[in-house]
């Protein structure tokens, strides 16, 4: 993974990061796979989270980071939980999800006052999930692109409503596909 270090740290982490989403999107990959290939991406470029969000750069691969870990956690737990194998991991990797998860909701305010909530949207969305009916909101950067951020966190949604970033009513998710794919 020094190919990293020869064409920038940043370049190679968003290069991937698209061609992942563009093999997605073609149907080339599953979502199990985009998840499993964001998940070796990240181990291989073993580059820790920025203390310091002091750029847009900084703050996506923080977000990325810890969204790949927690959602590729989260896909151990419920691969566990399904083949009744090695129940003892259940809470172990349940557990990691989570803190990764929450993780990813603060590296998302970090970038989001980074950013001062400039042109920043963010609406429930329409899902299939009748456990995220209601919960699961995206949050747009406007001026960037593939910067689309999905939470449940209720602490951040209180937060993107008092800054006036936060619209009422549902709307179908720009990631609609990947959204609703099971993995």
């Amino acid at each position: 993974m020094n190919s990293y270090k020869k064409r920038g740290m940043f370049e190679t982490f968003f290069d991937n990061r698209s061609s992942l989403i563009v093999q997605f999107k073609n149907g080339d990959i599953t979502k199990k796979e985009f998840l499993e290939y964001n998940f070796d991406f990240v181990q291989k470029m073993n580059v820790k989270p920025f203390l310091k969000v002091d750029s847009y750069e900084k703050g996506m691969y923080n977000y990325q980071y810890y969204n790949v870990l927690a959602k590729y956690y989260t896909m151990l737990a419920k691969d566990v939980k399904k083949t009744k194998k090695h129940q003892k991991y259940y809470p172990y990797y349940l557990n990691k999800g989570n803190n990764y998860y929450h993780e990813k909701d603060r590296a998302t305010l970090n970038l989001l006052r980074y950013l001062e909530f400039q042109n920043v949207e963010a609406y429930f969305i329409k899902v299939q999930s009748r456990f995220l009916q209601d919960k699961l909101y995206e949050i747009v950067l406007l001026d960037y692109k593939e910067a689309i951020f999905h939470s449940k966190a209720i602490w951040l949604l209180n937060v993107l409503k008092e800054e006036g970033v936060f619209k009422e009513g549902k709307k179908v998710s720009l990631i609609d596909e990947y959204i609703n794919e099971k993995y």
